[in-house]
């Protein structure tokens, strides 16, 4: 689940492959809603993580990127930043 607030988009629940096309979709509404030059995506809310959330981050900074926009991610579950390390991706993902 997503939810705007004042100072960027919290991220709750699962993020998992039943998941991934909702949170991708929601994601990118909320960049659009946004309108802001960066926006912060936190994801201390998630519950449980596969390797599907790094193809929604992925989609989330090729939208931002189509509206001259970035994203910032805080608060990564460890086993996200883990699945990251082992796909050699964690460099790309915006800290």
């Amino acid at each position: 689940m997503i939810r705007a607030t004042q100072t960027g988009i919290e991220v709750s629940g699962s993020a998992t492959i039943p998941d991934a096309s909702a949170l991708l979709a929601q994601g990118v509404a909320a960049l659009n809603a946004n309108n802001q030059p960066i926006t912060v995506f936190d994801l201390a809310g998630v519950t449980a993580v596969d390797s599907s959330l790094l193809a929604v981050v992925f989609g989330w900074m090729r939208a931002a990127k189509a509206c001259n926009q970035s994203i910032r991610l805080l608060n990564l579950p460890e086993n996200f930043v883990s699945l990251a390390a082992v796909y050699d991706v964690a460099d790309l993902l915006p800290q």
